[in-house]
């Protein structure tokens, strides 16, 4: 009897605790599709009956070539190996590793999400996980620091420097053979040589200047293909390596055109900057371009996690300096933001007497003029530490776009006073701007865009800029903005201009970070549930070819 009570017992038990695994599954799987629900989706289109029989298949290969980039990114991020294990995840957070491409949530502070996996490391899969600083140090190879080139561990537990274009030879093979089929149908002679150029860089020597600048000169095209290792906010070590990615684009003409009498207002505007005058000297080429873009295929890095919505290129300090940089603006992809996630957080925290204020004219300014600001102020240091890129390391990408971001904001500003924005006040410029930082700090405060978003909330903040109503809400004081905005720009140009590393590491520890107010805050948005990003249903269906 007591054997018998004893099994029925055992029975009951693990009955309970079956159901409660269930129920534990059950909140898990849950919370897990709440995460891939805090990414609106969107459709990327646009009209390709204005294209011709060659631009469209065009696309089709570029969106073949971009599936490639795509490969080598995750190759680059988690692992191809790490990925393949993907496949026996839960089908939920198996999708949001696919936006994350990896098991750290990007949006999150980089939190693990999979079970089995820690911190994310902050070299990626760029170097060996167990590298220490003192062997990349002592390794002489002097591509060590190159942005297209891996480290890996070989055999006798010594450090390989192996360059991009035979790290990925397998992969790019097939981009190889692609490519030759896109300069084939090539009409427009720009993209043509263009297309050529980075061939050459991204199958042989990976040496982009030549392709760079093929494609500074490329004006003409209604298709754009940005392609290839570009940017180095991935490796958090030490901010060399660049990640591949590709944006696939068609241009819209008209509003492109309504932007490219600003192209050749650039020194001009240097000229302007609210700095001390031994931080502008330099002049800005003037060859540069703003152009919109409808995108219609987004691959590797940019994909990752929060989606870019503006281009600013090339990053080469030779070309700036030759020819500046072209600035594309993504606009499909910015209204979808505005929509979808600014607007609703802007209802919640803007006081009603400035929530009139909030539009998506302003917004595209803000963010143009951010693209626009990249090329300003300072490439290399006063202090004679080489550019400012080498002397700030990994503290450079957050100080180049809190650069942007406050620079681009002064330069809005100084064309709504002149005449040359007439759409839009500069309190409009001003109240959206603060509503666009409570929209992109959601992204944390881990990465550059993060920091330099915290680095001038707290800024703005203590200068007077905005204060909040008894409600909780931001009332923007415009007076005060104006001297906030002039006296943070001033001091992140002098910050790139010194090159002092120590100096912007400790201004940024302390200062880019989410304070408890603005935490308060956060949470408010959070309990709103609106969208953090945007994912993207994209290719040939969408596109209806």
């Amino acid at each position: 009897m007591k054997k018998l009570l004893t099994s029925i017992m055992t029975l009951v038990m693990v009955a309970i605790l079956g159901a409660g695994d269930g129920v534990m599954a059950q909140k898990t799987n849950q919370n897990m599709r709440n995460k891939i629900e805090q990414y609106a989706p969107f459709e990327l289109n646009t009209d390709v009956s204005v294209l011709t029989d060659n631009e469209r298949e065009l696309i089709k290969i570029f969106i073949d070539i971009a599936s490639v980039m795509d490969e080598i990114f995750w190759d680059q991020t988690f692992g191809l190996e790490n990925r393949e294990k993907l496949r026996d995840l839960d089908p939920d957070m198996r999708e949001f590793a696919e936006i994350q491409y990896g098991a750290w949530d990007r949006l999150d502070a980089e939190r693990p999400f999979i079970p089995g996996y820690g911190p994310k490391p902050a070299g990626a899969n760029f170097y060996p996980v167990d590298m220490t600083p003192q062997e990349f140090d002592q390794l002489e190879d002097p591509l060590k620091k190159s942005q297209y080139t891996v480290l890996r561990r070989n055999e006798s537990g010594g450090i390989d420097v192996i360059p991009y274009h035979k790290a990925y030879a397998k992969q790019l093979r097939r981009v190889d053979m692609l490519l030759g089929k896109a300069i084939e149908l090539a009409e427009d002679e720009g993209l043509r040589n263009y297309l050529e150029t980075r061939r050459a860089a991204i199958i042989r020597t990976d040496d982009y200047l030549k392709s760079d600048l093929a494609w500074m000169d490329m004006k003409e095209s209604i298709l754009d293909f940005v392609f290839g290792p570009i940017e180095n906010y991935e490796d958090g070590l030490y901010g060399y390596k660049t990640a591949y990615e590709a944006f696939v684009l068609v241009k819209d003409k008209r509003w492109s055109e309504d932007l490219a009498r600003f192209t050749k207002m650039l020194p001009e505007l240097q000229k302007m900057l609210p700095c001390d005058p031994r931080y502008k000297q330099e002049v800005p080429g003037t060859e540069s371009d703003l152009n919109v873009y409808d995108v219609i295929y987004y691959a590797g890095d940019c994909n990752a996690g929060g989606k870019t919505i503006a281009i600013n290129l090339p990053n080469d300090e030779r070309v700036h300096l030759e020819k500046g940089t072209r600035r594309l603006q993504l606009k499909n992809a910015m209204q979808a933001k505005f929509e979808k996630i600014m607007l609703p957080i802007a209802n919640l925290m803007i006081c009603p007497e400035q929530i009139a204020n909030v539009k998506f004219d302003a917004f595209f300014s803000n963010v143009c003029y951010h693209e626009v600001a990249h090329g300003l102020g300072i490439k290399n240091t006063i202090t004679g530490k080489g550019s400012v890129r080498q002397a700030l390391q990994n503290q450079y990408s957050a100080w180049e776009e809190a650069k942007a971001d406050i620079c681009g904001l002064f330069i809005v500003q100084t064309l709504i006073e002149r005449g040359d924005i007439q759409d839009i006040t500069i309190e409009d410029a001003y109240v959206t701007f603060i509503a666009g930082i409570l929209r992109s700090v959601r992204f944390g405060a881990t990465e550059a865009h993060g920091i330099a978003n915290m680095m001038c909330f707290n800024y703005m903040q203590e200068h007077g800029a905005f204060t909040r109503n008894r409600k909780g809400k931001y009332v923007v004081n415009v007076d005060k903005m104006r001297k906030a905005l002039e006296g943070w720009a001033a001091l992140v140009i002098e910050m790139e201009g010194n090159g002092d590393y120590a100096a912007a590491k400790k201004y940024a520890e302390k200062n880019g970070v989410v304070r408890p107010e603005l935490a308060k805050d956060l949470k408010l948005i959070e309990k709103a549930n609106i969208p953090l990003d945007i994912r993207y249903k994209q290719g040939l269906e969408v596109l209806g070819l």
